[in-house]
């Protein structure tokens, strides 16, 4: 090996920069290791728009009241002892954040926005994230690794976990031509979810990669999850993911993403592929549509479909909302008097769009949702869910749609306290995961969002303090 460290870190996002300095701050040697080469290297961690939350709720809310938070965004579907960790760990987890200097203010009226980074990010179309709260989040606990006798490289990428008697010695890190050997008692793997490696999406997300909107930093090329099945390590549901439904024009102008997203007026109505017939459950909301999207054999077939009382109920919710800004932005859509003629202008069958709509229209008055193809929720309960509205009175409108991937939600299998799984389900000695690069805490078959950067703040302290305990024995 080149040279020896106590803990390293593969990524430098918030789940890798809380590892590294929380097992500094015990006084562990942490090194970091960050594939971008620029001082703003670009990772999902440094452009959010910074609100710390789980499934929708407080952060400080107490234990019981988030766990209670994940059951019902994902349908009891978390391990229980994982979701225990998640919302047992928030509390400390954040005050520990407080500590190192970074600060949290409200973010919004709503109580789950109780926590953003500040400087806020402007609630604007587009991407604002310069000397804003995740970029001067990164830099301040870069900073602090620095003075606890930590280091943070750029331009490095790990390759290889080595594995030695059974558990992990170190990682083989690349830059360029050149390779580092790099020894380490415990080694976090932390880089990200998988959304920017087209091969990985392609097997478990969506068929057509190339037709999903990049809703993200574009560095999450799943090294660390890779490195992890190949030493060994077993995967937790890789088939789910966190965005958002958004306007298809968001493709090819960048300006239209993260924001405005078309979640909640088709939440409240319909979404149909080219043939005019509708293919999944609207009402659980916009994280889930875009996932049935992304699954499509056409990814940008999709459309939204609703009428006035949609666009003026549904169109204005969130801030940087559909209503006006679709209009304001110049983002390509239909608006027509009568169904026929919207269908005309979209490029739908008229007949069979008709036939949806009744269809859906019938089903919202007999409250009979359930009985739909496919069935319908009316009231789901999850993130960025609307009651239905039938789709009645002129004007109506047509929105082609795309799905934003923003980090996938699924990775590497890990126990409560961040330690990496094998596939017999025993922790691999030495190796540990946190952030976009673990599953488990989130997804399913409702697509249930727990909250990225609480997932990355949570597990990356999580993951601190085990290689603490565990290097005591």
């Amino acid at each position: 090996m080149d040279e020896a460290w106590d803990v390293v870190v593969v990524g430098g996002g918030l789940a890798g920069l809380t590892a590294a300095n929380r097992a500094a701050e015990q006084g562990l040697r942490a090194l970091v290791l960050e594939q971008g080469e620029s001082e703003a290297y670009l990772c999902n961690s440094r452009i959010t728009m910074g609100f710390f939350q789980i499934a929708l709720h407080d952060i400080a809310s107490g234990a019981d009241a988030l766990r209670q938070a994940i059951d019902r965004a994902t349908r009891n579907h978390v391990a229980p002892a994982l979701a225990d960790s998640f919302a047992s760990g928030a509390g400390p987890a954040i005050q520990w954040l407080k500590a190192q200097g970074i600060e949290l203010v409200p973010g919004g009226r709503n109580p789950a926005d109780s926590a953003q980074l500040s400087p806020q990010v402007p609630w604007q179309p587009g991407l604002h994230w310069q000397g804003r709260g995740g970029d001067v989040m990164l830099r301040r606990l870069a900073d602090t690794l620095r003075a606890r006798g930590g280091e943070l490289r750029r331009g490095l990428r790990g390759r290889e976990i080595v594995i030695d008697h059974g558990g992990c010695a170190g990682v083989i890190a690349t830059s360029g031509p050149a390779t580092s050997r790099l020894a380490a008692g415990a080694v976090v793997i932390a880089d990200g979810g998988f959304q920017a490696n087209p091969d990985l999406v392609r097997r478990h997300i969506s068929p057509r990669p190339d037709r999903l909107l990049t809703r993200n930093a574009g560095t999450g090329r799943g090294d660390g999850l890779l490195m992890g099945q190949a030493a060994g390590a077993a995967t937790s549901e890789m088939d789910r993911f966190y965005g958002h439904v958004q306007a298809r024009d968001a493709m090819t102008k960048p300006g239209l993403w993260p924001y405005p997203t078309i979640d909640f007026p088709i939440s409240a109505a319909i979404a149909v592929t080219a043939d005019g017939r509708r293919f999944t459950d609207e009402g659980l909301g916009g994280v889930a549509v875009a996932n049935a999207i992304a699954r499509l054999e056409d990814p940008l077939g999709a459309v939204a479909i609703f009428d006035q009382a949609t666009w003026e109920a549904c169109g204005k919710i969130y801030v940087v909302s559909a209503n006006p800004h679709l209009d304001e932005l110049g983002v390509t859509f239909h608006r027509a008097a009568s169904l026929d003629e919207l269908a005309a202008r979209a490029g739908l069958p008229a007949e069979m769009l008709a036939t949806s709509v009744a269809a859906f229209n019938r089903a919202v008055a007999e409250h009979t949702l359930d009985r739909l193809d496919p069935p319908r929720s009316e009231d789901s309960g999850t993130p960025w869910g609307s009651r239905p509205i039938p789709i009645l009175r002129g004007p109506f409108y047509a929105v082609p749609l795309c799905a934003g991937i923003t980090y996938t939600m699924g990775g590497l299998a890990i126990d409560p306290n961040a330690r990496v799984l094998d596939t017999k389900g025993a922790p691999i000695p030495g190796l540990y995961g946190a952030g976009g690069s673990i599953g488990g805490t989130e997804g399913g078959p409702v697509s249930g969002y727990t909250g990225g950067l609480a997932k990355a703040l949570v597990f990356g302290w999580r993951a601190a303090n085990a290689i603490v305990r565990d290097r005591a024995g």
